[in-house]
């Protein structure tokens, strides 16, 4: 067989990769966007059913493009994003509640001290409406029509992954794997299985969710009339981009920058617990041996470049963020924190609001811009400065995600962590590591052999004569989240 598909199901996008398994790089790619609504301040939701069909078109694009000669499909794919559906018809009998809303706010911050702990030590996370368990009791508690297909032994309940493998299966497999089974609340990053405990804190019945398998893993088949092809891998979307990066010994580490902004230092086979606001995640498990790592969330990066364009008409595209900012010398002194939804990592404050502080009648819209670019890397500096505040040295920062292609905010990062940021040569890194799992599963490679996939691209080197300047920026950036917070 010639070739891999990677599959990645996103926020805004679904795409599918066709990978050269000789050449090692990506020669076709499929993709189709898909919709978001917001039903009241807050929530967010998706069609389901849409993100199923569209995955299925860009497969099959795929497909064709190969002329079927695919040995498996990888996947990837959005996190903590949850889905219910009919065990026997496949349909979903709700909207599928979305990763950033935060609907589910206050029934987290009504949980007791003891309920709280227990989601740090078993889980790793904290409790937040950004996880999947909310919003599974959310749905349990207001459609009537999913209590009654759990009453029949009839309700599944999972995450992306699992909803996609199961329509793909025809109802074959209903699974996850460990990564995206992590970021439930549910999980017990530590046993590596459904905790029990949990589950019954939460009044959520193991018998609707997912068997959990390893990322190395074989999750099904999907049968076409192409052939049948092996789904063999699979990830949440950061953790297969810390893959994709070549991020395996302690202290490497990536940042993405796609819908969210999203933060990865592996931390080796010992699961390290955040004093600082961070989450401990399991960072991938193969060959039967587990990683983990940190992560730091901010739910807001290239949605706050879109809401330029979409929102308040500043950009036609979001490419010309670069080109506007870079003609101004600075923010001139406007500072933006992108708190739509509150503020995830390290902070944990879902009442916090956006805001622009600074802007006098000097202000224009190139400024605006550039503080928008600018929020985004001082986000991601918040974020590794906690790494380190935890122990984990960070030895390599590595960058990925659609707005790492702008090289003003590239550089201005580096500048910003006083460290190289390395923009590899193959940028779609969760694609990549969706493939390179998939080669792994079906026995085409192995372990020693995965860094090798990633190939070197730009390297952005910190400038030390705007090192100061830099952290005077940082220090106002920190002071306009205050304010932020202040509105919570």
């Amino acid at each position: 067989m010639r070739y891999l598909i990677a599959l990645d199901a996103g926020t805004t996008s679904v795409r599918a990769f066709l990978y050269d398994i000789a050449a090692r790089e990506f020669v076709y790619r499929a993709q189709q966007e898909l919709g978001l609504s917001f039903p009241r301040p807050g929530w967010v939701e998706q069609d389901a059913e849409e993100i199923y069909c569209k995955a299925a078109y860009v497969l099959r694009d795929c497909l064709r493009a190969a002329d079927g000669d695919v040995a498996g499909i990888g996947i990837a794919n959005q996190r903590e994003t949850t889905v219910l559906w009919d065990r026997e018809t496949g349909e979903p009998v709700c909207p599928a509640i979305g990763w950033q809303c935060r609907r589910t706010g206050e029934w987290c911050a009504a949980l007791d001290e003891g309920v709280r702990r227990l989601v740090g030590e078993r889980t790793g996370l904290v409790p937040d409406a950004y996880f999947s368990a909310g919003k599974i009791r959310w749905d349990l508690d207001h459609v009537p029509a999913a209590r009654r297909l759990m009453k029949a032994g009839r309700l599944c309940a999972g995450t992306v992954d699992s909803w996609l493998v199961f329509r793909f299966t025809e109802g074959r497999s209903f699974v996850t794997d460990v990564t995206n089974a992590s970021r439930t609340m549910l999980f017990n990053i530590h046993t590596l299985d459904w905790d029990k405990d949990l589950l019954e804190r939460f009044s959520i019945p193991r018998a609707i969710l997912p068997e959990v398998r390893d990322n190395d893993a074989l999750f099904g088949e999907v049968r076409m009339r192409d052939g049948v092809f092996p789904i063999a891998g699979m990830a949440g979307d950061q953790q297969a981009a810390l893959i994709g990066q070549g991020c395996f010994a302690a202290g490497e580490g990536k940042i993405t920058y796609g819908t969210g902004l999203f933060v990865l230092f592996s931390s080796g086979e010992t699961p390290v617990r955040s004093q600082s606001g961070l989450l401990t995640a399991v960072g991938y498990r193969m060959g039967g041996r587990s990683s983990y790592a940190l992560e730091g969330s901010a739910f807001h990066a290239g949605s706050a470049v879109r809401w330029l364009r979409d929102g308040l008409g500043l950009l036609s595209a979001a490419a010309e963020s670069e080109t506007l900012a870079a003609s101004v010398e600075d923010s001139g002194g406007v500072r933006f924190v992108p708190a739509f939804t509150g503020l995830g990592a390290p902070h944990w404050q879902p009442q916090a609001r956006a805001l622009f502080s600074g802007v006098t009648l000097g202000t224009t819209r190139a400024h605006l811009v550039r503080a928008v670019l600018e929020s985004i890397a001082f986000e991601a500096r918040e974020l590794v400065d906690c790494v380190r505040r935890d122990g984990v040295p960070v030895r390599a920062v590595r960058c990925d995600g659609g707005a790492s292609a702008n090289g003003l905010l590239m550089q201005f990062q580096a500048d910003l962590l006083g460290v190289t940021v390395d923009r590899p040569h193959e940028k779609e890194s969760t694609a990549l590591g969706a493939a390179m799992l998939c080669a792994l599963a079906l026995g085409m490679t192995d372990e020693a052999s995965l860094p090798s996939y990633r190939r070197a691209g730009t390297l952005f080197q910190p400038d030390p004569v705007l090192r100061g300047t830099r952290e005077a920026d940082y220090r106002d950036y920190l002071l306009a989240v205050r304010r932020a917070l202040l509105v919570s």
